[in-house]
């Protein structure tokens, strides 16, 4: 063959094979442009643009003051695409000097090529966050966050409760409000480069914050009632105590204090028992305290008046059961006044068979217990009413054994009276008009006041008495339920009252769980009621209603 003709060959072939290498090109581009456009553009358009969520912050609590309880703080989140990590290394010993994490524990999660998304710290403290960014660091990412904050440490932190790592409320104030307190998160679109770095905010839905809740708790009461019932622990070996301060004619609850207590930025090292609110989920036998219902039943009844008098023995047969007074005594007469001053078991459960067990039972009913109060806080208890009637119930009940109430129960049944009678629903959130119902008259109440008044100045709660108040209220001493049904050797002592008794503005309720020293509301629960309920006085420069008054003998 020519030499000619062999070149001109080659040139031929080397035209077709072009011809078909630009022909399955055109080919290929038919069928990405006809038939995968639409899948490539959703590819390409996930690779360079992303929605990212922009949380919305989380409402302040404020105490009915002003003072914040619980705030939002700025954080910064820091995550990582293994895919992106060029050394694995060297990225966890950066973050790791930088935020004060274990490298070794990081390391393998950034070589693990599998993963396109490790979180490295979560909320971390921005100015750290902000010093590794300016590393440079390839394969590490960073978004702003809010971290939940408690500015006042142990303080309610029981009643606040607290919100988890995504700023939802799990406990608490803080879950009984989240959907107030949330808001609603807004978003952004953003464009990357190819190394993954955004270079523009193509989109944008502005977060809606939450909204700032203010309770009716006071810190400084709060923080006052707190440091109280830790003294009163500390010193008489008890268990745990509890105190609710509250407004008897708003309902509103100046404090809610439960010891041992907690701080509320620690709560995932916290138990859970401790985190619990006891002044509302837990019940106890509230023994004497409940010796108002029976008598107020009986004044209400008609059957009594406070001056009528009974011949009363030391001890009383009910049924299979012989009940006697908690003071060895001769028979005595007695009046109702004194039946409730002394705290006389066998003078309350005369009146009680006087009353007969349905309409002691209404009356029981009439001041809230065996039913939620319907305070604004998650878990309430309801209380337990006796499950069956037997022939000692009678013997029972009017005394408080056999039945268990919440504190917050006790404290509203009793703010009922020094509220001439009108029950009014306890609430911790600042708002309107609170629920209130009639309880007993207010001629009723007047006499319950007065009898009330009574116990602290010459009867069982004289440790109570504050110079210059005239105070009312009411000593308590319980046996535990064991778990076979009877009794153990274990008390809750507590005291309820309110000040001044002229014109009432605290009902402060104590419970202590379990003394060591003592067992007797009057002389472990009283003077801790005292000490409350005297700071409370002058913190909120309540004048006097006796200003003559001296303190009684054994003060």
């Amino acid at each position: 063959m020519r030499p000619g003709a062999l070149v001109n060959r080659r040139i031929r072939l080397l035209l077709a094979a072009l011809a078909l290498a630009f022909g399955g090109i055109f080919l290929r581009a038919v069928w990405i442009q006809g038939v995968r456009a639409a899948a490539l553009s959703r590819l390409a358009s996930s690779q360079h643009r992303e929605t990212v969520a922009l949380p919305a912050s989380r409402g302040t609590i404020y105490d009915r003051s002003g003072s914040p309880l619980a705030i939002g703080e700025q954080a910064t989140t820091v995550y990582a695409d293994p895919k992106q990590v060029v050394d694995a290394r060297a990225a966890a010993l950066a973050a790791g000097r930088t935020l004060g994490i274990d490298p070794a524990t990081l390391e393998p999660k950034l070589a693990d090529k599998r993963l396109g998304f490790v979180y490295v710290r979560r909320k971390a403290n921005p100015v750290a966050a902000a010093a590794l960014e300016k590393k440079g660091v390839p394969g590490l990412g960073f978004y702003p966050e809010e971290r939940r904050t408690y500015p006042q440490g142990r303080i309610a932190a029981q009643v606040l409760g607290f919100a988890g790592v995504d700023n939802r409320g799990l406990a608490g104030t803080e879950l009984q409000l989240d959907r107030a307190l949330t808001g609603k998160a807004g978003s952004e679109t953003i464009v990357k480069d190819p190394l993954g770095r955004a270079i523009d905010v193509v989109k944008e839905t502005a977060p809606r914050e939450g909204r700032a809740v203010r309770l009716t708790l006071d810190h400084t009461i709060q923080s006052n009632a707190e440091q109280v019932l830790r003294q009163t622990v500390a010193s008489s070996g008890a268990k745990d105590a509890t105190a609710i301060v509250l407004d008897p004619h708003s309902g509103a609850i100046l404090a809610m204090a439960v010891e041992p207590g907690y701080d509320a930025n620690r709560f995932a090292s916290v138990p859970v028992a401790l985190q619990a609110n006891r002044a509302v989920v837990d019940t106890y036998e509230p023994g004497s305290t409940f010796k108002l219902v029976t008598v107020a039943g009986a004044l209400s009844e008609g059957i009594v008046h406070p001056g009528t008098t009974f011949t009363l023995p030391y001890s009383i047969h009910v049924a299979d059961r012989v009940i006697h007074d908690a003071e060895q005594r001769g028979t005595e007469q007695m009046s109702v006044a004194q039946i409730l001053s002394r705290s006389s078991n066998v003078g309350a459960i005369t009146l009680a068979e006087m009353l007969r067990k349905d309409r002691l039972l209404r009356w029981i009913g009439r001041f809230g217990f065996g039913r939620r109060t319907g305070v604004d806080f998650p878990g309430e208890s309801a209380g337990i009413l006796p499950s069956y009637w037997s022939g000692s119930t009678i013997g029972n009940v009017p005394i408080g054994q056999g039945i268990a109430v919440t504190p917050i129960q006790m404290a509203s049944a009793y703010a009922a009276i020094a509220n001439r009678g009108v029950w009014v629903r306890p609430h911790l959130v600042a708002r309107g008009r609170a629920v209130r119902r009639r309880v007993v008259s207010r001629t009723v109440a007047a006499q319950l006041s007065t009898m009330l008044r009574g116990v602290v100045t010459s009867g069982t709660g004289t440790s109570a008495a504050i110079p210059g108040y005239r105070v009312a209220g009411k000593t308590g001493t319980a046996q535990k339920p064991d778990a076979h049904g009877g009794y153990s050797n274990r008390y809750v002592a507590s005291f309820v009252g309110f000040v001044p008794a002229s014109r009432p503005r605290l009902v402060v309720l104590v419970t202590v769980d379990e003394p060591k020293t003592a067992i007797w509301g009057g002389a472990i629960a009283a003077p801790a009621f005292q000490q409350i309920a005297s700071f409370d006085l002058q913190y909120l420069e309540v004048p006097p209603d006796a200003p003559q008054s001296t303190p009684p003998a054994g003060y």
